[in-house]
């Protein structure tokens, strides 16, 4: 396995929200509880972060809160997305003025750009900031898939320096590093496949179910790293039920609901996302106990 330059676990943090604003001292109780139970580094205002439903303030001030509570101890991986090229830079470029070790960049949504326009897209974002950046391919959200062969490309860009896969197609990883090279960063966004991710090269995983439990998360991950699979399919079986729980409504619903049975949050979410159903509910507090959170 190639050294990488993130690896482990790395939560994608929930924005906790009380009477319609972000509720900062709930984050950073978030994110100290996450770094407590052995993470190896943060992404705020990703895709869980609810950041569609962010005013641009608040998403910089999110990101701000990352990096200063983390100060240091912990990589801070900033989401950084858009659909408009100069709108990510700007992005980008406020992640690296705060002190952000990197940046996560989707794929750009919505436009359905080409191979050739993706390529554009991520070598604009390097040119213009010197700071490390994940691209981040979620073609079930974004409408849009980028290929192995346009990611070879950008691998030899100084700047783009690894992926967030959340595809769950484990056999493009196996392709995809030995395209890519030794220096490319493999991030599973798929906690359910991240087992498998991990065997066909990967370095880790950008995970939600690390919100609702960093340490057995932090202990599955550190057994897949250190090759102990017997370990790691114990971690698996353990948290198996909790990574689909967390999807038995949108996204990041169940997760807050979660998160406020363990008096961490409240379980508010923004529109058009509404709080969990009754049946997600239900599975979720299963799925918690199956993986001994509560």
């Amino acid at each position: 396995m190639s050294e990488a330059l993130f690896k482990g676990v790395l939560p994608a943090l929930v924005t906790p929200f009380r009477d319609g604003a972000v509720d900062e001292d709930a984050f950073v109780r978030l994110v100290e509880r996450q770094i407590a139970g052995g993470v190896h580094g943060l992404v705020p205002v990703g895709t869980t972060g609810e950041t569609a439903t962010l005013s641009h303030d608040e998403h910089r001030r999110v990101v701000e809160l990352c990096v200063s509570t983390a100060a240091g101890r912990v990589p801070v991986v900033a989401g950084c997305g858009s659909n408009a090229t100069d709108e990510a830079i700007e992005l980008v470029r406020h992640a690296k003025t705060v002190g952000a070790d990197a940046a996560l960049v989707v794929t750009p949504y919505y436009n359905r750009p080409s191979q050739e326009g993706l390529y554009a897209h991520y070598a604009a974002i390097n040119e213009a900031v010197q700071l490390p950046v994940l691209v981040y391919n979620v073609p079930s959200r974004t409408s849009v898939d980028i290929y192995n062969d346009t990611l070879a490309r950008l691998s030899k860009l100084p700047n783009i320096v690894g992926i967030k896969d959340a595809t769950g197609e484990l056999a493009r990883a196996s392709f995809q590093r030995l395209m890519c090279g030794e220096g490319w960063t493999m991030l599973s966004g798929d906690d359910a496949t991240a087992l498998g991710y991990m065997a066909h090269g990967g370095h880790g995983c950008i995970s939600v179910t690390a919100n609702v439990a960093p340490e057995q998360c932090a202990t599955f991950f550190n057994d897949a790293l250190a090759g102990q699979w017997q370990g790691a399919l114990y971690g698996q079986d353990r948290l198996v039920r909790l990574h689909k729980a967390l999807f038995t409504d949108a996204s990041p619903s169940p997760t807050k609901f979660a998160l406020a049975h363990l008096g961490l949050c409240a379980e508010d979410v923004r529109l058009p996302i509404v709080p969990a159903s009754e049946a997600s509910r239900t599975e979720v507090l299963a799925a918690m106990r199956d993986a001994g959170v509560i």
